[in-house]
């Protein structure tokens, strides 16, 4: 029998994932008792706030969550139970509510026989006039290309008030495939060492990366919102299926809800799909989900060319025909009309940004026709080919990423317009890409909003396809590509934070010098500025 038919019936039997448990850091995750991944905090309001952590035991004990004032617990002032559900992963979360705005406090689970948690700091959210508020935005971060050093370096500065995460928290690749061994980082190991198909293989991976000590400091100090992108399920999905998906993996409408269970599981979320955030009057983070609810499959450039004709006249057909489609979604109708809603809700109210945290690039994006020259002469048959069908692509006035809203136009252009109805101060924060970017966004010439798009934590950039080419020649070239571009930079990893205040939104990359090794020494920054009205980054 093949390993592909065991694959299979371990699939049909449910089994399929414990096999990981054979090895020792499998062993040693699996055996672990008692409190095994500290806690977190996400989810909050003015007045309240979730609390989670993974208590494993005996039967389903029940914890007692507790909030105080004091990190010696002198002063409770919130409390709430919650069971250690042994069906989903022995996790626990409760809602503590109660609580006074704009607050730091500390917190901590105690189980029945008394052993407490570490203790875990996390604050509420402003109400009402609010000068100054600083969000950490990070994606993409693959535990085997490198440490988690950008995590560990927003932990330490202490000027953060809210952690979001815009997705790819974890990778589903089995070892051996992104990053490949030659580049991984020796003793970063995965478990389960094979790619994530049913429960027990999502919760693993998890364990794994949740054991990170820079993640775990993250969670443990600072509340966050998160919202999955591709990788948490799998490669590229859509609302039918995924790139990453084979028929011989079983069916994919339980893989995902196997896949969406653990992420709730071991997030601080809650089971809301999309959500919204309010930061006093200063602003609304509104919360989408791009992936999997209602996205239209992604199209393709290889399909779109076909195998007659000519690639020109067959991209002209494509950029009329498919590409322009009104009927294809990233969101869907209902979703679509939500977020139109909560940005004439927000602005209604006097609020003063309006914040859209999701997934993948909104801003257009080009390839530049300058790199397929560059390109021309690459050893590799299919960098040379790509490069050819991207610039052919440009050429016809397309874009170069359609996974990104880029392959959803009439979607976009839907929520431009809603925003403009809207009145709304849009500021779109993204990841996905694994790059810096900067955008001013536009409609029919005028300006809608900005977008800052944040570079991984650890995943490699764009500078990684194109060695050849120098970064900063790269960046410049993809800048003069593109119409809504302003600034980029593809070779640097590390994370995002803005300061939103009445009369601005200050964007700052922050570059770690490595992640090869554990560091929180920093290469370099960048800073971008849009001011209230504008709609525009400043020149």
């Amino acid at each position: 029998m093949t390993i592909m038919m065991d694959r299979r019936l371990l699939l049909q039997t449910g089994l399929f994932g414990l096999g990981a448990l054979a090895t020792p850091a499998g062993a040693r995750l699996i055996s672990a008792r008692g409190f095994t991944h500290q806690v977190a905090s996400g989810e909050p309001s003015a007045d309240s706030v979730l609390l989670w952590t993974r208590y494993v035991s005996e039967g389903e004990p029940t914890l007692r969550a507790e909030v105080a004032e004091d990190a010696e617990f002198g002063r409770i002032v919130g409390s709430g139970e919650t069971p250690a559900r042994n069906a989903h992963d022995f996790t626990a979360k409760v809602t503590v509510d109660g609580l006074a705005p704009n607050r730091w406090y500390f917190y901590r689970f105690v189980a029945p026989d008394g052993t407490a948690s570490p203790i875990g700091r996390t604050r509420t959210l402003p109400d009402g006039p609010t000068s100054r508020f600083r969000l950490g935005v990070f994606s993409c971060s693959n535990f085997r290309f490198g440490h988690f050093n950008a995590y560990g370096h927003a932990v330490a500065r202490n000027d953060v008030d809210l952690m979001i995460h815009t997705g790819d928290y974890f990778y589903e690749y089995e070892m051996g495939r992104y990053p490949s061994e030659e580049q991984a980082l020796a003793g970063r190991d995965l478990m389960p060492s094979y790619e994530t198909l049913v429960l027990a293989d999502y919760w693993l991976r998890y364990a794994t990366y949740r054991a990170d000590p820079n993640l775990a400091a993250l969670h443990r100090l600072y509340p966050m919102v998160a919202r999955w992108d591709d990788h948490e399920i799998t490669n590229d999905p859509w609302v039918g299926g995924a790139e990453n998906h084979q028929p011989d993996e079983g069916d994919w409408e339980a893989r995902k809800r196997m896949a969406l269970q653990a992420y709730r599981d071991w997030m601080p979320v809650s089971d809301a799909p999309w959500d919204s955030y309010q930061i006093g009057d200063l602003a609304t983070i509104i919360l989408p989900e791009t992936r999997i609810t209602a996205r239209s499959q992604q199209l393709d450039y290889v399909a779109a060319i076909g195998d007659g004709g000519g690639m020109a006249s067959n991209l002209v057909a494509f950029r009329d025909g498919p590409w322009s489609d009104e009927a294809r979604t990233i969101m869907g109708a209902e979703q679509e009309a939500w977020v139109g809603a909560q940005m004439a809700a927000s602005t209604a109210s006097g609020t003063r940004w309006q914040v859209l945290a999701q997934q993948v690039v909104m801003g257009r994006t080009h390839f530049p026709l300058p790199l397929a020259e560059e390109i021309a002469n690459s050893e590799n048959e299919l960098v040379r080919q790509r490069a050819n069908l991207f610039a052919a692509a440009t050429r016809a006035g397309l874009p170069l990423n359609l996974d990104a809203w880029d392959g959803y136009p009439a979607a976009r252009a839907r929520l431009f317009r809603a925003a403009q109805e809207a009145d709304a101060n849009l500021l779109v924060l993204t990841g996905d890409t694994h790059n810096a970017w900067a955008y001013d966004l536009q409609q029919d010439g005028a300006p809608v909003g900005v977008e800052f798009a944040g570079q991984s934590v650890t995943s490699p950039g764009f500078d990684g396809l194109l060695p050849q080419i120098p970064p900063s020649a790269l960046a410049q070239a993809m800048v003069e590509a593109s119409p809504d571009m302003r600034w980029a930079d593809t070779s640097q990893r590390g994370y995002l934070t803005v300061t939103l205040t009445p009369e601005a939104a200050h964007g700052e990359w922050t570059f770690m010098e490595t992640i090869r090794e554990r560091s929180t020494a920093v290469a370099g920054r960048h800073m971008m500025r849009a001011a209230h009205g504008a709609r525009m980054l400043d020149a």
